[in-house]
């Protein structure tokens, strides 16, 4: 692959996380759908944030997580999201920065305040979010910087981000500044929600402008409409590259006539599923942007996968480069 500043620039919402653990009756009160994402307003954000047991704030989003992933990995991660200039996007920009992140988009000096995801955890490890996205929407092409993505081996687009009109086109002209350039798209389908609402969308997004596809199981069967084998051999029709997740039963990976399944890694007691997915893709598109096979692409990613559900949050606790290099030395 060609010497690039950036391994991966992801584009996606930008998110302040509040994690708190609940149990089940907790959800019930406070009128939370149990293991799924959902859109609130801002009069609901301000409720539930009010409502919620106490928490622990960190930056996050998808594809955020992503890229923090990647740079803690010792890949080189750029970002491009939407905050405002209030003190949650001053968080939120500090914290990539001190991951190493390139982080350049500019703020909203006007409207929404920084978006911000409720995360009630439960003891099962199930996530549960209450997503305002406020700011997150007002990305659009204008803040798509060329020079980054041309420059990025991989640009991954999260697909939570697919909602507002400017942000499909924020994606459209980013894909093809990144083929133009001679580089690769890839696309979180990030939750099955996400994917019954834009099904037509996403398979025509990946028909024109997607190389790899991350996806669990209950995306691609809901993407596709049929039981998870058919579907896994129509992705593998659809794009370059497909990845599916599997929780504990590991990750299937799909590109042309090779199929490669992996195991998932042992973990001692799951704690929170959060970022499961955004760490899964940073491992994997880290090995893929080193030129790694795809069979050590899926074991980075089940690696950091394992690490993030083994403690609240979904940011690495332990040095992710040095749990995966004696994976890496002993594939060379």
């Amino acid at each position: 692959m060609a010497e690039s500043p950036f391994d991966v620039a992801g584009i996606g919402n930008a998110i302040v996380d509040v994690l708190a653990q609940a149990d089940d009756a907790v959800l019930d009160s406070l009128g939370v759908a149990k293991g799924v994402m959902t859109l609130i307003d801002a009069d609901r954000a301000l409720a539930l944030y009010g409502a919620m047991p106490p928490g622990v704030e960190c930056s996050g989003g998808s594809a955020a997580n992503t890229i923090a992933g990647v740079a803690a990995l010792g890949g080189k991660g750029a970002y491009i999201g939407k905050v405002r200039n209030d003190p949650l996007g001053e968080v939120f920009r500090r914290d990539l920065h001190r991951q190493g992140v390139t982080f350049t988009t500019a703020p909203s000096e006007e409207g929404a305040p920084t978006a911000r995801c409720l995360v009630l955890v439960t003891p099962d490890a199930q996530r549960s979010m209450q997503t305002y996205l406020g700011a997150c929407v007002s990305l659009g092409p204008d803040d798509i910087d060329p020079a980054i993505v041309e420059q990025a081996r991989v640009t991954y687009l999260e697909g939570y981000l697919w909602d507002p009109p400017q942000a499909k086109d924020a994606f459209r002209k980013a894909a093809t500044i990144a083929h133009g350039a001679g580089r690769k798209v890839s696309l979180s389908l990030s939750d099955p929600f996400c994917v019954e609402r834009h099904r037509t969308e996403f398979l025509k997004l990946m028909a024109d402008h997607i190389d790899i596809v991350f996806a669990n199981e209950a995306e691609i069967t809901a993407l596709y409409q049929t039981g998870f084998d058919e579907a896994l051999g129509r992705l593998k029709g659809d794009v370059e590259v497909g990845v599916v997740t599997r929780g504990a039963r590991g990750s299937v990976v799909v590109s042309g006539e090779q199929t490669v399944s992996q195991t998932a890694e042992p973990v001692v007691k799951v704690v929170d599923t959060t970022g499961a997915g955004d760490l899964y893709a940073a491992g994997f598109l880290y090995g893929y942007t080193q030129g790694r096979d795809l069979g050590t692409c899926a074991r980075l990613g089940g690696l950091c996968a394992a690490e993030i559900i083994g403690h609240i949050g979904a940011r690495p606790a332990v040095d992710l480069a040095g749990l995966v290099a004696n994976t890496l030395m002993q594939t060379v």
